[in-house]
């Protein structure tokens, strides 16, 4: 399996230098790809070459042309070596870097414009252009959405670790109405307890007791009838907030359910939304929690570019590379419709632009993406 990937990815890169041969003397659209090629890595550089592959066999248009280049990992030198080449090819737009550390490294070169899939800074930033999905996005979305089912009082979640201070000033930027925040320990055993103060699970468990006592003496069918409804609760009286945003994933997502389920938090009032989830269907078998609800890309686009990008190369791709598939999109509608591509202000559209993971706003200098809603349920990934 390792030498037909091999394989494939020679065929690419030989795909992309003939053309720039066969078609030197046309007007061309030179688009670099800097991407860890090598490394720890590798595996996502791989992947999003073959999603640009992919993207320009939808254009089909020979004046596009991609010029791959290796980045390794951590590695300055060799990510300069790389967008210099490129930049020597006759580059002028670059699909990249992938993470937003490697961002100081490209804003030197002010000739060039790069189209990065990070998620961090959802922005025009100097020569950089952002197009992940951003926390910005998600949590606009999620607030309309809280908004539409008439729930009031929201607690926003989130990790006391590295990402704390990121996620706390992207919180004060969006400036949402009707919410508090709730920070919590990464240890699943300390989270507990915590998550206990915030639900005032003693006092909710002591009112229950309370209330037993009332009818334990009394034997008429009311109070006894009274007694077997109490008998069923773990906890009386409601919680303080009526929906939470969870802006967590993976184990440490499950273990906030978790959590949030043992204090008896009632799952018909409170409604549990999270950011993050790429469809992942391990969270399928977090069955304590029965809907659980987030913003993402749309399912049914990203479910059929999965299975075009298995059927063409035999492995399943990385949840990123369909983002660089939409900007080479949207690059090609850019040098479309100016006719060329001289600054980062030729993406500066007035029109939304669909995309595949949705629809992609250009306002006031930040990128945004239109989200839908979507929820877990009997196992199965629902647009709400």
């Amino acid at each position: 399996m390792k030498s037909k990937i091999l394989l494939s990815i020679f065929y690419i890169l030989f795909v992309f230098n003939s053309n720039l041969l066969s078609d030197e003397h046309n007007k061309l659209l030179k688009v670099g790809l800097l991407a860890p090629l090598s490394g720890p890595y590798n595996e996502v550089g791989n992947s999003l070459l073959y999603s640009l592959q992919l993207a320009l066999e939808e254009i089909d248009d020979k004046n596009v042309i991609i010029i791959p280049r290796d980045s390794g990992f951590n590695n300055t030198e060799k990510i300069q070596s790389a967008i210099n080449e490129m930049r020597s090819k006759g580059v002028k737009i670059i699909i990249g870097p992938i993470t937003h550390e490697d961002f100081n490294q490209v804003k030197k070169y002010n000739d060039l414009i790069f189209i990065s899939p990070s998620n961090i800074d959802p922005k025009f930033s100097n020569n950089i252009i952002s197009i992940g999905v951003s926390l910005e996005s998600q949590l606009l979305a999620l607030s309309e959405f809280i908004k539409k089912q008439k729930k009031t009082k929201t607690v926003i979640m989130y990790p006391k670790n590295d990402y704390l201070e990121f996620v706390e000033d992207k919180i004060k930027t969006l400036n949402l109405k009707n919410i508090r925040t709730f920070t919590y320990s990464s240890n699943p055993e300390v989270l507990t307890g915590e998550i206990e103060v915030l639900t005032n699970y003693s006092q909710r468990k002591r009112n229950l007791e309370l209330r037993k006592k009332i009818f334990e003496d009394k034997e008429d069918e009311q109070s006894l009838k009274a007694l077997e409804r109490l008998d069923q609760l773990y906890t009386l009286g409601d919680v303080n907030f009526d929906s939470v945003i969870i802006i967590d994933f993976g184990n440490s997502l499950k273990s906030v359910l978790t959590s949030l389920v043992y204090s008896d938090v009632n799952q018909k009032k409170v409604l549990f939304t999270t950011v993050n989830q790429w469809f992942d269907e391990s969270i399928f078998y977090e069955n304590t929690i029965q809907n659980l609800y987030y913003p993402s890309v749309n399912y049914k686009e990203f479910r059929k570019y999965n299975n075009k990008f298995f059927e063409r190369f035999k492995i399943y791709p990385n949840e990123i590379t369909i983002l660089a598939y939409d900007a080479l999109g949207l690059i090609y509608y850019a040098w479309k419709k100016n006719g060329q591509i001289n600054s980062i202000n030729n993406f500066l559209f007035k029109s939304k632009i669909k995309g595949k993971i949705g629809t992609f706003s250009f306002e006031n200098g930040k990128v945004s993406q239109e989200l839908d809603i979507y929820k877990t349920e009997n196992n199965k990934f629902k647009k709400f």
